[in-house]
């Protein structure tokens, strides 16, 4: 700052203007919009919620929400085109890990049921695939699920053929016969089950819950310079949990979820009911540091040592530097420890 102003009065400018100038253009940065990348997956698209209801301009907060696909929206975060990004916290260490820097202020939910073990009929537990074909795709979250589902079941993925297959063909390759099972999300996992008939979840992220958490992340530098905006978008936040926990507005906020993937209220209502959505004081309770899935830190833990396992990255993530709970206690006024 002070350099800022030296070289603007070595050119003639007047001090006090100089000083204005600088902070005119301080002002005007502030007022630009957070620019929020946002795709398919019900905690995120719960913020359209925060849209329609006014809950930004009742926080006093200009917030631009872009909606992208998944991968793109990660892609857009990593060129610096947002501020922030909607991502599952997998994710969010993948994108640390590989120079795109960010950190965890909000957790939105926690998946429910929505990430599935499909499996065909006949196979009726997780122990009915050893040996067989199974799909997933390798180093994500659909990877992580079955790692889990085998683990649960005395097995491991040396017990099964694992078939890298991206999450929006699961339902194809189910259907094809060629595989026994398929590891995969929403609306995928939904799609591989109407795909089969007689096909079934035989396990699920409810079944592990805290495993695939679901986050706003933002960059260093927008948090230390627009903190105070932040910390009113998770306001907005609350606002929407809410309002989506008020029965008097399932009907209309069903509406507003669906609109968004052309889905009608009925159509959605399944895919919510998968998602966990936690409110700043759930989320709160979740940044207590532990090694269980029920922390934030211990479900990131877990994430970190698959990765490594891996090999989707050589070298583990600092998890204290990619999670800041801060806001979020001071926002319930919540301790930072037990």
């Amino acid at each position: 700052m002070k350099e800022r102003i030296l070289s603007w009065l070595k050119t003639g400018v007047p001090a006090v203007c100089a000083v204005a100038c600088l902070f005119g253009s301080f002002t005007l940065k502030a007022a630009e919009p957070l620019k929020i990348a946002y795709s398919d997956w019900p905690g995120w698209i719960a913020w359209d919620i925060a849209i329609h209801k006014g809950f930004f301009k009742k926080h006093d907060v200009k917030v631009e929400m872009k909606w992208m696909d998944y991968g793109p929206s990660m892609d857009a975060f990593a060129a610096g085109q947002v501020d922030g990004l909607c991502v599952a916290q997998v994710d969010a260490l993948v994108l640390n890990a590989t120079g795109a820097r960010n950190i965890m202020i909000l957790l939105n939910d926690y998946s429910n049921g929505n990430d599935k073990l499909v499996a065909r009929p006949g196979i009726n537990s997780v122990k009915d695939l050893k040996g067989r074909n199974v799909a997933a795709q390798v180093g994500v979250v659909s990877n992580l699920l079955l790692i889990q589902a085998l683990k649960a079941n005395g097995m491991t993925v040396k017990d099964v053929k694992l078939i890298n297959t991206p999450n929006d063909q699961a339902p194809q390759v189910l259907a094809s016969g060629s595989i026994a099972a398929v590891a995969c999300w929403q609306p995928a996992s939904g799609q591989a089950l109407k795909a089969v008939p007689g096909s079934k979840a035989i396990f699920t992220s409810r079944n592990v819950p805290g495993l695939i958490y679901d986050a706003l992340v933002v960059s260093p530098k927008s948090l230390i310079s627009r903190r105070d905006d932040w910390r009113k978008v998770m306001l907005a936040w609350e606002d929407v949990v809410n309002y989506m926990r008020d029965p008097a507005n399932k009907e209309e906020m069903l509406k507003i979820l669906g609109a968004r993937v052309s889905l009608s209220p009925k159509e959605y209502e399944p895919l919510l009911d998968g998602t966990r959505i936690l409110s700043l004081e759930d989320g709160a309770k979740a940044y207590v540091k532990t090694d269980k899935l029920s922390s934030i830190y211990g479900s990131m833990k877990v994430a970190d040592e698959f990765f490594l396992q891996n090999e989707i990255y050589k070298k583990s993530v600092d998890i204290n530097r990619t999670v800041d709970g801060s806001l979020t206690r001071s926002l319930v006024k919540a301790p930072a420890k037990k």
